[in-house]
């Protein structure tokens, strides 16, 4: 009858009254070697504060979500982004999750092997396109780490691919000069103001295209461009040089302007494989450097923390005479 109680017990339990003894026995020899106590009331209590904290501490291990939940979640939390950064997260979290059995991972259970693995996958031709994914896909897990699905950020011992920077030539003089015919023409007028904000002012297309009538102070003569419409989410203020140039009525950024700004590149003869993006952007800091002479200013217009891209990406001094002309 006894043996039959005692298996009983064993089988409602999960331990015989034998192995409860060794453990209850380890756990006080561990406690007392590690903290001291002796006294059998301090250590009682001792040993249900440990059973306790040892509970919680394995229920917040087990606690995750699978990838795609976490994912999912992750691009939920900054849906108040511009449409564009949202549009570019949904693309990249789409070819992560296109990894063969990345999907229903759970979250807590992926290691920086396994990350490597899933951005070579998801992204195989392109150093820019893969440090992109590196990046959100540390974003995800940061987000995991705030809702305690994970306990570690393993992409963050993944380093990001070294891309070397093309050289970028500024347009010459000529090729400045036919931009700046064709954008008199009629058809392509609702151009001028932007054609000059990116030549004079420095402002990249996308933020061009971003910016409202208010955002261009005429009187002041400057230009704003707030955080929402940057690409760094930096606002900043820039002169209107060269104000002369234009007048009220052009004060206005047209509808469609992805596809204007291509006609009028493809109307003054440049093709899309001839055209490289941002070159007007660097047009205006390398003719900035080498007439004005001040990289502090030039760092400010163009909204970068330090000067050291200035150095290492966008100074290309042209001739003198060409900067001179330029901005006289």
């Amino acid at each position: 009858m006894k043996e039959k109680q005692k298996q009983l017990r064993k089988h409602k339990n999960g331990l015989c009254s034998r192995d409860a003894k060794r453990l209850i026995q380890e756990l006080t020899e561990r406690i007392e070697f590690a903290l001291g106590y002796s006294d059998k009331m301090h250590l009682t209590a001792l040993i249900r504060r440990v059973f306790d904290k040892g509970i919680q501490a394995v229920r917040n291990e087990e606690r995750t979500v699978s990838f795609r939940e976490a994912a999912e979640a992750s691009i939920r939390a900054r849906m108040h982004r511009r449409p564009s950064t949202c549009r570019d997260l949904r693309h990249f979290v789409r070819r992560l999750l296109r990894v063969e059995g990345v999907e229903n991972r759970p979250l807590r259970d992926m290691n920086s092997w396994e990350c490597r693995v899933i951005l070579e996958q998801a992204f195989p031709n392109s150093k820019h396109s893969y440090n992109k994914g590196r990046a959100i896909l540390h974003s995800i897990f940061a987000y995991g780490q705030r809702q305690e699905w994970c306990s570690d950020n393993p992409v963050s011992r993944i380093e990001s691919q070294a891309v070397s920077e093309i050289e970028i030539n500024p347009l010459q003089p000529e090729e400045i000069k036919r931009l700046e015919t064709v954008v008199q023409q009629p058809t392509h007028q609702s151009m001028r103001l932007s054609l000059h904000l990116m030549l004079y002012c420095g402002l990249r297309p996308q933020e061009v295209a971003r910016l409202q009538q208010k955002h261009i102070q005429w009187e002041q003569g400057r230009v704003v461009v707030p955080g929402i419409c940057s690409k760094t989410g930096g606002g900043r203020v820039i002169p209107l040089r060269k104000k002369e140039r234009l007048k009220s009525a052009d004060i206005t950024i047209p509808r469609n302007w992805k596809f204007r700004w291509k006609q009028l590149r493809r109307a003054a003869g440049f093709s899309s494989d001839q055209w490289v993006p941002d070159v007007c952007r660097h047009t205006f800091a390398s003719y900035h450097a080498a007439y004005f002479r001040n990289l502090p200013e030039l760092q400010l217009e163009m909204g970068h923390r330090s000067s050291d891209l200035l150095r290492t990406r966008y100074l290309n001094l042209p001739q003198v005479q060409h900067a001179t002309e330029y901005w006289r």
